[in-house]
């Protein structure tokens, strides 16, 4: 039986779903699981971490771990994996995710595997992942006893009925890493949500022409209550934050539903939202590349279109 760790992805003390869309794989897989959580004041989280899917709840809980450091949040990592016996440590797709996996596939002579979207079991672990921005598939076997993934965006889904039990251990806290000492973490100021964590993202391309185009989509966005993200084009033109891009050098998003608006479809875009449960493409082009991974498709000019998709929201509501 695989024993698989998964690493709590906790933002201002609350859980994010993917950490029960990890916990629920493992589940399914028939797996023995545990969760690490590890910030400060986070012990009330273990009953949630339970509920999710964890049978172990490994907490490191300290002020000195308020602030992401990768040195010591792969120490907990490490000391978890031991502990447990982990055949598997699965981190969901984020920076911090990126940034510890590597560190501690190295400290536990492990292989290591980026942006998984499936896992199989048997004589030797496999896993699926994207490549070349999509353009294969590849299936890989792990010659290693033990496995360092991180899961795509959207891999895995939560299920309901999955659940755990409590069981909480504390581990240790590592000293500081002396080498690189984090003194603050400066937010985004605008107050828009966070394209990784939004069910509903509407992102801007070429065709919005200027500010005044995205400012027509952000309000549609506004009015949904969705995330705002762009296309390559207009994060180069000067016009969108590099935090706002969707793609294979931006977000990888996989919400609910992604709406494309002005986006011809280029593949290291598609690289970013393909995962996404529903895509509506709104493009003037017919034969734009959008149009072949999209549910819904509106050919037409976006300034024309979101007005018309404002005013049946509003009427929808009420």
């Amino acid at each position: 039986m695989a024993n698989i760790l998964v690493i709590a992805d906790i933002k201002d003390g609350v859980l994010k779903s993917s950490t029960a869309e990890l916990l629920s794989k493992a589940k399914q897989l028939g797996a023995k699981t545990a969760v690490v959580a590890i910030g400060s004041n986070i012990e009330s989280l273990t009953k949630e971490l339970a509920a999710a899917g964890s049978d172990t709840q490994y907490i490191a809980d300290d002020p000195s771990l308020a602030l992401f450091s990768a040195g010591p949040y792969a120490a907990c990592v490490v000391e978890a994996a031991k502990a447990f016996e982990a055949t598997m440590i699965w981190f969901g797709f984020s920076e911090t995710g990126k940034t510890v996996a590597p560190r501690v596939a190295v400290q536990l002579n492990a292989a290591c595997a980026t942006e998984i979207t499936d896992v199989t079991l048997g004589e030797q672990i496999q896993v699926v992942r994207p490549a070349i921005a999509g353009k294969v598939i590849q299936r890989i076997k792990v010659n290693t006893q033990i496995l360092v993934a991180v899961v795509r965006a959207g891999a895995f889904e939560a299920t309901a009925d999955i659940s755990g039990t409590e069981n909480a251990v504390k581990l240790s806290i590592p000293a500081a890493d002396l080498r690189a000492v984090i003194k603050e973490i400066l937010s985004d100021a605008s107050g828009d949500i966070d394209l990784a964590d939004a069910d509903i993202v509407i992102s801007v391309g070429r065709g919005a022409k200027d500010q005044a185009g995205i400012d027509l989509v952000k309000g549609l966005a506004n009015d949904l209550g969705a995330g705002f993200g762009s296309s390559r084009a207009m994060v180069d033109g000067g016009f969108m934050a590099h935090n706002k891009q969707v793609g294979q050098t931006g977000k990888i998003v996989a919400p609910s539903l992604y709406m494309a608006m002005g986006i011809s479809g280029a593949i290291q875009h598609l690289a970013g939202m393909t995962g996404s449960k529903t895509i509506l493409a709104v493009n003037k082009d017919p034969e734009a590349p959008i149009f072949n991974v999209a549910d819904y498709g509106i050919v037409g000019d976006l300034f024309e279109v979101v007005p018309i998709l404002q005013e049946e929201i509003k009427k929808i509501r009420g």
